[in-house]
């Protein structure tokens, strides 16, 4: 079962597509990322399939069922998701960020301490970066914790919008190995451009049987990179 469906997907604003018409199925356990030029509408189609927002046409499914209208907080505890730029609330410290929902949910001290010591390992950020304010952080611990809250209640999927980008090149080499890993033993490559998937499948094989001349040009532009 795949545990995203996109069927026949339009998102519009402004009387314009800015994604679809897309039809996309994203497998269980599998690492898929979503890939494209700024603007080609990766983010939108990311809020789209957490029920941030609702396409003006087509269906979106979870675990092979419609997002509804309403009541979609029992779906969204199951998906993590991180923002671009983190998103923290500005009037809570960096550890209340992180326990936030958990603590809505009525887990114990003990267990929250717990788990937000063991993500703190995790993505590498200094014990003394969780009794700041968001202010008081670099872009690149806000985006360590915002990504250690989407992680809190452990979530079955994890939806990641740019998530390493802010982040210091040495830490972002460190974390980038092990997603590379997963994706390299499973993983799946969905180009979009103006809104529309152009080419999908194992990275290696848009490399290899590209397209068009856009794939071809965007994978040899992201082999050059650093």
């Amino acid at each position: 079962m795949a545990v995203f469906e996109a069927t026949a997907v339009v998102k519009r604003y402004g009387g314009a597509v800015v994604v679809g018409p897309i039809d996309l199925a994203i497998p269980e356990a599998t690492t898929t990322a979503l890939i494209g030029p700024s603007g080609a509408g990766k983010s939108t189609l990311l809020r789209m399939l957490n029920g941030l927002i609702r396409p003006d046409s087509g269906t979106v499914r979870f675990r092979g069922r419609p997002l509804p209208s309403d009541g979609l907080e029992p779906i969204r505890r199951q998906i993590g998701y991180v923002v671009q730029g983190g998103a923290l609330f500005p009037h809570l410290g960096a550890n209340e960020n992180v326990a936030l929902v958990a603590r809505w949910l009525r887990w114990d001290a003990t267990r929250v301490a717990a788990r937000i010591e063991e993500l703190a390992a995790v993505v590498r950020l200094p014990h003394d970066a969780l009794r700041r304010f968001p202010r008081q952080l670099s872009g690149g611990q806000a985006q360590r914790v915002s990504l250690m809250r989407a992680l809190m209640l452990d979530p079955e999927v994890l939806l990641l919008d740019e998530p390493l980008g802010a982040l210091d090149p040495l830490v972002r080499a460190e974390l980038q190995h092990d997603l590379a890993e997963a994706a390299f033993l499973a993983g799946n490559a969905v180009l979009l451009r103006d809104g529309r998937i152009v080419q999908q499948g194992p990275v290696e094989e848009l490399a290899r049987a590209p397209a068009d001349e856009f794939v071809a040009r965007f994978v040899q532009a992201h082999r050059r990179s650093p």
